[in-house]
Formats: C-alpha cells, structure tokens, sequence
C-alpha cells in the first residue's frame, strides 16, 4: 500500500519553503534578484544558516551596512527554524516580522524582529529592524 505522507526533499532549504535549497533560497545566493522583502528575508535568514557573510552583507543597505561580519565567532549558532508572522509591503518599502529559532551551545533560543527593507534600483535590501 501506498503512503499519503509527502515525499522527503533531498537538502530542503533551511527558510522552511518546502523545496530544496537549490530550487529555493540558493538560486539567490547565485544571484538571483529577490522579487519582494519576504522572499530576501527568507535568503538572509538561509544565508545565516549557511554561513555566507558576502551575500547578507550584498543585500544590506549601504545606510546601515556593517564593514564586515564574523559568523565564525565561537560559539556558532545552529539555526533551526524560521516562522514568518506578518509581511506588508508599501511601495519601495517592506517589513517582515518573523521568529528565528536557534541554538547556541546547546541552549535554544529564539530572535523576534521586524524587518525593515527598502526598494533601489529594482532590488531590495534589509534596511534595519524595530523591536520584535
């Protein structure tokens, strides 16, 4: 007999659309324009995951843009789910209000923010974030 559960995705993407990483979050990485705030905050948050400090640091708003990144700092973050709340966008400017579950040395612990994005040029950027 068959089964009704769906089929297991080989390396699903760790912004938690149910497809895999390459067909998802990684065609961004690739470079690939983000159409809208909700789906670059989803790139971020797999790009955090993975590590890839030149792309969060590509899709940062030159305003608020840090010099650098160290995600590599001792104790790495284990990122492990991500739940979007709210995403509303007005024109040239989005905000996505999601939860980031992770862990850090063992211990789980979750991020509450609302993100800022801003439209330029026909790509957005995460500006900055209010209070979760």
């Amino acid at each position: 007999m068959g089964s009704s559960a769906s089929p297991k995705i080989r390396n699903p993407c760790p912004c938690g659309r149910p497809l895999p990483y390459a067909a998802c979050c990684g065609r961004h990485h690739a470079g690939l324009v983000a159409p809208d705030a909700e789906t670059l905050m989803r790139s971020r948050y797999c790009a955090y995951a993975r590590g890839l400090e030149d792309y969060l640091l590509a899709t940062w708003h030159a305003s608020t843009r840090p010099s650098a990144l160290d995600l590599a700092t001792e104790p790495v973050p284990k990122w492990l789910a991500l739940e979007l709340r709210a995403h509303a966008e007005n024109g040239d400017t989005a905000t996505v209000d999601f939860v980031a579950r992770f862990r850090v040395g063992g211990r789980g612990q979750r991020l509450h923010e609302v993100s800022r994005f801003v439209r330029e040029d026909g790509r957005w950027y995460y500006l900055d974030a209010l209070a979760g």
